[in-house]
């Protein structure tokens, strides 16, 4: 059986806050929390070294880890989704103008398989027409998979090169999830992102997942209720979180639950994502939404 004091770790938001705190626990369970800032540092060492036996994950390296044989389990629960269309800055040097005239240039990104890049590739390339094997791919860190092989257009910087620095510097044309960059000549790629995140959603239905969480298999096969269990008391946590700006105004944009569990309220963007996973050559082929979670737990809602 599955130890009964699960070593989890997971960030703090408003809709996990009942977790951490201990006033919520799955059934039969309590969790042992382990803090880890930032939370994606957690990612490489669950992959890797299997260290938790709960774990927050970004979803793509998630499903690049499922392709590679990697015994973790997802629970259709995402702790953490975005707008992205605001995550990709140009140098107005360059001679970019907009996503168009991407073909040929050199972009950079933290690794391939960072959930926010693929986000961003993906509308780049849907809503924008950009040939996604014409751009150079610039990263600056491992893949949190070893065994991934990223595509041909994809080059490793020098060691020490940062995304922000290289922006400035013009040795990349643009670049995604470079942060905050203090140039007058770094300037966001997509005009008036939110207002065009927000057309994205109402066309597609599409609101970018994150993270999701993930389980050891081997605890799901020695309990099969387990995965039932860590959905309810994370569905629980979220009906007690406290009220949060943040969350308020996505809710107002979206007109309904901004953190909805579960695969039903999640079909489109779940598609979406496994989509653009194929299309960039992170994972093989296709696979079915529900064949990615945890047995007992693709019906429920949250």
């Amino acid at each position: 059986m599955p130890p009964t004091a699960l070593k989890t770790a997971i960030d703090t938001y408003p809709h996990t806050r009942a977790l951490k705190d201990g006033s919520v626990t799955p059934e039969g369970y309590s969790f042992d929390h382990v803090e880890v800032s930032p939370i994606i540092a957690a990612f490489r060492r669950m992959i890797r070294n299997m260290e938790f036996d709960v774990s927050e994950m970004a979803i793509s390296t998630y499903l690049c880890a499922r392709a590679h044989n990697k015994p973790i389990t997802a629970i259709p629960v995402f702790p953490l989704r975005s707008f992205q269309h605001g995550a990709i800055a140009y140098n107005t040097k360059s001679g970019i103008r907009g996503p168009s005239d991407l073909a040929g240039r050199r972009v950079g990104v933290r690794a391939y398989t960072v959930t926010g890049g693929l986000w961003v590739r993906g509308i780049l390339k849907t809503e924008y027409g950009v040939d996604l094997d014409k751009v150079t791919w610039i990263i600056v860190d491992e893949e949190h998979v070893t065994e991934y092989q990223p595509p041909p257009n994809v080059e490793r910087a020098a060691e020490g090169k940062d995304l922000a620095g290289m922006l400035v510097a013009g040795e990349i044309d643009a670049a995604i999830g470079a942060g905050r960059v203090d140039s007058p000549d770094v300037k966001p790629l997509i005009p008036d992102a939110q207002n065009a995140a927000v057309a994205f959603f109402k066309k597609t239905g599409v609101y970018p997942i994150n993270h999701t969480v993930v389980v050891k298999s081997e605890h799901l096969a020695a309990d099969p209720s387990l995965a039932v269990k860590l959905f309810d008391a994370f569905k629980q946590a979220k009906e007690r979180a406290p009220a949060d700006e943040a969350l308020g105004k996505t809710r107002d944009l979206l007109g309904g639950d901004p953190v909805p569990y579960g695969v039903e309220p999640n079909r489109a963007t779940l598609d979406a994502v496994i989509r653009f996973n194929v299309d960039q050559k992170i994972i093989p082929q296709a696979v079915a939404v529900e064949d990615i979670f945890a047995k007992g737990t693709v019906g429920l809602m949250g």
